[in-house]
């Protein structure tokens, strides 16, 4: 479980192709603030919940299997690539963010970038089956990044970055055409089960 507060951006180094279809990603880091990080520990990596598999000198490698390749924008990442990162939630810590889970639903499409006065407004585009999903004042987390909806409509929302997370994540290097890892609130998606019920 994660916050969607970023603690530190890493840098992808280099992307081995590993057996079965999926990816190796070797990510160079600054520390975590004192966060432990051991091997087998779980890291969202631009938010989605990935288990360190080893640690060299100033960094880690972790393993993406084909599916999480193929259900995330992980499968656009080359060497260079900015990331957000955040380590687990550990009990008794702030929870400032919402509840984030990691298991990233799908990918939504950067359609327009607004500057407003210092902060700077997401326009997206979302598959419908996830849109129903989203509200206005609602929460999402975009590549990891805990953020709450301006508004929703049928095929698409906006979101308002601050110049805090502008400064503090990757989410100000995105364009139009980028794509990036969307995950609901888990508490609409349970809720949505139980109504359809």
């Amino acid at each position: 479980m994660f916050t969607g507060l970023i603690r530190s951006i890493g840098t992808v180094s280099r992307v081995a192709e590993s057996d079965g279809g999926g990816r190796r990603l070797h990510i160079r880091m600054p520390g975590m603030g004192g966060a432990p990080l051991e091997v087998g520990a779980s890291l969202s990596v631009s938010g989605a919940c990935l288990t360190i598999a080893s640690q060299h000198g100033g960094g880690i490698a972790v393993d993406v299997s084909a599916r999480t390749l193929a259900d995330t924008a992980l499968g656009d990442w080359s060497a260079g690539r900015r990331v957000n990162l955040e380590p687990a939630l550990a009990a008794g810590d702030a929870l400032g963010g919402h509840f984030v889970t990691g298991h990233v639903d799908g990918v939504a499409e950067v359609a327009r970038r607004r500057e407003q006065g210092q902060s700077v407004i997401l326009d997206l585009k979302a598959a419908p089956e996830l849109m129903r999903f989203i509200a206005s004042k609602g929460s999402v987390a975009l590549d990891g990044v805990s953020l709450t909806v301006n508004d929703a409509g049928a095929n698409g929302f906006s979101a308002n970055l601050i110049p805090h997370t502008l400064k503090e994540t990757t989410l100000s290097d995105c364009r139009e055409g980028s794509r990036l890892n969307l995950e609901v609130d888990i508490i609409a998606r349970y809720a949505a089960k139980l109504l359809a019920r």
